[in-house]
Protein backbone atom coordinates (compact mmCIF):
# COMPACT_ATOMS: atom_id res chain seq x y z
CA UNK A 1 0.00 0.00 0.00
CA UNK A 2 2.84 2.38 0.83
CA UNK A 3 4.50 1.84 -2.56
CA UNK A 4 1.37 2.83 -4.49
CA UNK A 5 0.89 5.87 -2.26
CA UNK A 6 4.46 7.05 -2.92
CA UNK A 7 4.01 6.38 -6.63
CA UNK A 8 0.78 8.44 -6.65
CA UNK A 9 2.58 11.38 -4.99
CA UNK A 10 5.44 11.23 -7.50
CA UNK A 11 3.00 11.02 -10.41
CA UNK A 12 1.00 13.98 -9.06
CA UNK A 13 4.17 16.06 -8.61
CA UNK A 14 5.34 15.26 -12.15
CA UNK A 15 1.93 16.13 -13.60
CA UNK A 16 1.95 19.45 -11.75
CA UNK A 17 5.43 20.34 -13.04
CA UNK A 18 4.47 19.50 -16.63
CA UNK A 19 1.29 21.60 -16.31
CA UNK A 20 3.25 24.57 -14.97
CA UNK A 21 5.78 24.26 -17.78
CA UNK A 22 3.04 24.36 -20.41
CA UNK A 23 1.34 27.32 -18.71
CA UNK A 24 4.56 29.34 -18.88
CA UNK A 25 5.25 28.28 -22.47
CA UNK A 26 2.01 29.78 -23.70
CA UNK A 27 2.60 33.46 -23.02
CA UNK A 28 0.51 35.82 -25.09
CA UNK A 29 1.09 39.30 -26.48
CA UNK A 30 -0.74 40.73 -23.46
CA UNK A 31 2.14 39.43 -21.30
CA UNK A 32 4.45 42.14 -22.66
CA UNK A 33 4.56 45.87 -22.07
CA UNK A 34 6.39 48.81 -23.60
CA UNK A 35 7.66 51.29 -20.99
CA UNK A 36 9.22 54.71 -21.51
CA UNK A 37 12.73 55.18 -20.17
CA UNK A 38 11.93 58.89 -19.74
CA UNK A 39 8.40 60.31 -20.04
CA UNK A 40 9.66 63.83 -20.81
CA UNK A 41 11.99 64.81 -23.64
CA UNK A 42 13.00 68.09 -25.24
CA UNK A 43 10.88 69.47 -28.05
CA UNK A 44 12.55 69.32 -31.48
CA UNK A 45 14.97 66.68 -32.74
CA UNK A 46 15.26 64.16 -29.93
CA UNK A 47 15.70 60.54 -28.94
CA UNK A 48 13.04 58.40 -27.27
CA UNK A 49 13.90 55.13 -25.54
CA UNK A 50 11.48 52.37 -24.54
CA UNK A 51 11.88 49.06 -22.76
CA UNK A 52 9.96 45.96 -23.72
CA UNK A 53 9.27 43.94 -20.58
CA UNK A 54 7.79 40.51 -19.97
CA UNK A 55 5.14 41.35 -17.34
CA UNK A 56 5.15 37.82 -15.88
CA UNK A 57 8.89 37.68 -15.19
CA UNK A 58 9.72 41.40 -15.05
CA UNK A 59 12.65 40.71 -17.37
CA UNK A 60 13.52 42.87 -20.40
CA UNK A 61 12.93 41.33 -23.83
CA UNK A 62 16.24 41.56 -25.67
CA UNK A 63 15.45 39.87 -28.98
CA UNK A 64 12.36 41.72 -30.18
CA UNK A 65 12.12 43.01 -33.72
CA UNK A 66 10.30 46.35 -33.78
CA UNK A 67 8.68 46.56 -37.19
CA UNK A 68 6.02 49.26 -36.80
CA UNK A 69 6.27 52.67 -35.17
CA UNK A 70 4.00 55.70 -35.25
CA UNK A 71 4.39 58.98 -33.40
CA UNK A 72 1.39 61.33 -33.37
CA UNK A 73 -0.21 64.02 -31.23
CA UNK A 74 -3.39 62.09 -30.37
CA UNK A 75 -3.14 63.07 -26.66
CA UNK A 76 -3.55 66.71 -27.75
CA UNK A 77 -6.48 65.91 -30.08
CA UNK A 78 -4.31 66.02 -33.22
CA UNK A 79 -4.00 62.37 -34.28
CA UNK A 80 -3.27 63.34 -37.88
CA UNK A 81 -0.16 65.30 -36.83
CA UNK A 82 2.60 62.72 -37.18
CA UNK A 83 6.38 62.74 -37.32
CA UNK A 84 8.86 60.18 -38.68
CA UNK A 85 10.57 57.73 -36.32
CA UNK A 86 13.91 56.03 -37.00
CA UNK A 87 15.28 53.16 -34.91
CA UNK A 88 18.78 53.63 -33.50
CA UNK A 89 21.21 51.12 -32.03
CA UNK A 90 20.93 50.72 -28.26
CA UNK A 91 23.66 49.65 -25.86
CA UNK A 92 21.23 48.39 -23.21
CA UNK A 93 19.63 44.95 -23.68
CA UNK A 94 15.84 45.19 -23.81
CA UNK A 95 15.91 48.94 -24.48
CA UNK A 96 15.03 50.21 -27.92
CA UNK A 97 16.07 53.72 -28.99
CA UNK A 98 14.48 55.94 -31.65
CA UNK A 99 15.25 59.27 -33.28
CA UNK A 100 12.35 61.62 -34.02
CA UNK A 101 11.43 65.30 -34.23
CA UNK A 102 8.74 66.42 -31.79
CA UNK A 103 7.99 69.74 -33.48
CA UNK A 104 5.45 70.94 -30.89
CA UNK A 105 5.45 70.77 -27.12
CA UNK A 106 2.80 68.59 -25.51
CA UNK A 107 1.77 64.95 -25.53
CA UNK A 108 2.86 62.60 -28.30
CA UNK A 109 1.53 59.04 -28.60
CA UNK A 110 4.17 56.51 -29.60
CA UNK A 111 2.68 53.27 -30.98
CA UNK A 112 4.90 50.22 -31.47
CA UNK A 113 4.50 46.69 -32.80
CA UNK A 114 7.09 43.96 -32.35
CA UNK A 115 7.77 40.32 -32.95
CA UNK A 116 9.15 38.48 -29.93
CA UNK A 117 11.04 35.22 -30.41
CA UNK A 118 8.79 32.29 -29.53
CA UNK A 119 5.63 34.43 -29.53
CA UNK A 120 3.18 33.63 -32.34
CA UNK A 121 1.27 36.90 -32.20
CA UNK A 122 2.41 40.49 -32.62
CA UNK A 123 3.11 42.43 -29.44
CA UNK A 124 1.56 45.92 -29.66
CA UNK A 125 1.70 48.83 -27.29
CA UNK A 126 1.74 52.56 -26.92
CA UNK A 127 3.25 55.10 -24.56
CA UNK A 128 2.79 58.86 -24.23
CA UNK A 129 5.84 61.10 -24.44
CA UNK A 130 5.68 64.70 -23.24
CA UNK A 131 7.72 67.17 -25.29
CA UNK A 132 8.89 70.14 -23.22
CA UNK A 133 10.50 73.42 -24.39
Amino acid sequence: MKKSSAFTRVLLAATTLVSLSFANAYAGPEDYEFQLVSAEVKQGPTEVSVRLVNKKSGEPVTDAVIFTTRMDMAPEGMETMTTPVEELPSAQPGTYKFKTNLSMEGGWRFQLAAKVQGEGETVKGEVVVKATP
